[in-house]
């Protein structure tokens, strides 16, 4: 019932003019008040702590279909604070929220302060689930200030802001926040890549070159496939890292980020080459996808850290546990 409410919202609301204006800056507070009222930023909390009460598989189908609408807004990053907070005894966020990790920042005399890079969204957020060493944060909006405008590939902003603010909320760290926002973009990088292959599929049967549909041609079936395979090796990695964030182990969310971003790419150049020059306009909606991905697979964390802590782990277990950490996971 959920994903139907949540398919019928993001179908009434995300036509290609929403789109637009999102990728020029501006905020859709219609579709974010609908959010709300859906009750959606609270969707990963227990019934206990007010929320849905999902099941593992109904979370994970909510945050698919965040990335198969390439849902312009931070909602799986509020629905990931929001779990965050809770499980840490702090206030919920009243409004969108962000999550992010600063062990460079300074905490001298109750007091944190330092830059904060890339938050999605920053200037439009209530709050911040950030974490400081063993620590995790709730830095209200007052608590900081936009020092420099940016952008992600999706066109979406991502700015740097300056963190001054003096700590009244604070908890023992439940979890990593980079591990939560890794898995969520797991999640929504399936999501797009189901977009993906359907926008791929259909244009494949209608394009006819040489008298023939594209789709006859037994190299773009090859591809077809290998775009299929990719979907569904990301869709288990999600799968796997929403298991491992749930038991605490970061190595089987490294694991799972790590497979669905390496999706993320090849799924996104093989979308790509089989459109042709119209897959990297803006006004084909395979742009919305592609440009999410690549956006999705970058962030809370990249490619290298997981890589590097999924190597480390490795390591450590050396010849005689390499295959039971690997069997672990």
């Amino acid at each position: 019932m959920l994903a139907e409410m949540i398919e019928r919202l993001l179908d009434r609301h995300l036509d290609d003019g929403a789109q637009g204006r999102a990728r020029s800056g501006e905020w859709l507070p219609e579709l974010w008040a609908e959010v709300e009222e859906m009750g959606l930023p609270l969707a990963l909390l227990t019934e206990d702590q007010g929320g849905f009460g999902l099941s593992f598989a109904e979370a994970g189908e909510a945050l698919r279909l965040l990335g198969r609408h390439a849902m312009p807004l931070p909602v799986a990053e509020t629905m990931a604070a929001n779990q965050l907070l809770a499980n840490a005894g702090l206030p919920l966020a009243e409004g969108p929220a962000g999550l992010a990790r600063g062990d460079h920042l300074s905490v001298t005399q109750g007091s944190l302060k330092g830059t904060i890079e890339r938050i999605a969204w920053g200037e439009q957020l209530d709050c911040l689930a950030l974490a400081v060493g063993d620590c995790l944060y709730r830095v209200p909006r007052s608590g900081w200030s936009v020092v420099e405008a940016g952008s992600a590939l999706n066109f979406h902003p991502r700015p740097a802001l300056a963190i001054d603010w003096t700590i009244d909320a604070e908890a023992a760290l439940p979890y990593c926040p980079l591990a939560a926002g890794a898995t969520v973009r797991a999640y929504q990088i399936a999501g797009a890549l189901e977009a993906c292959l359907d926008l791929t599929l259909e244009h494949t049967a209608t394009r006819v070159q040489f008298g023939k549909p594209l789709q006859k041609n037994q190299v773009v079936q090859h591809e077809l496939a290998k775009l299929a395979g990719e979907l569904a090796c990301a869709t288990a990695a999600a799968d796997l890292a929403g298991e491992a964030l749930a038991r605490g182990d970061l190595n089987g969310v490294a694991a799972g980020s790590l497979r669905a971003r390496e999706a993320a790419g090849n799924g996104a150049a093989i979308a790509t080459q089989m459109h042709g020059a119209i897959g990297f306009t803006r006004e084909h909606r395979l742009h919305l996808y592609t440009t999410s991905l690549w956006t999705w697979r970058d962030e809370f964390g990249g490619q290298v850290m997981w890589a590097k802590l999924l190597g480390r782990a490795a390591l450590a277990a050396g010849g005689d546990g390499y295959w039971p950490m690997v069997t672990s996971l």
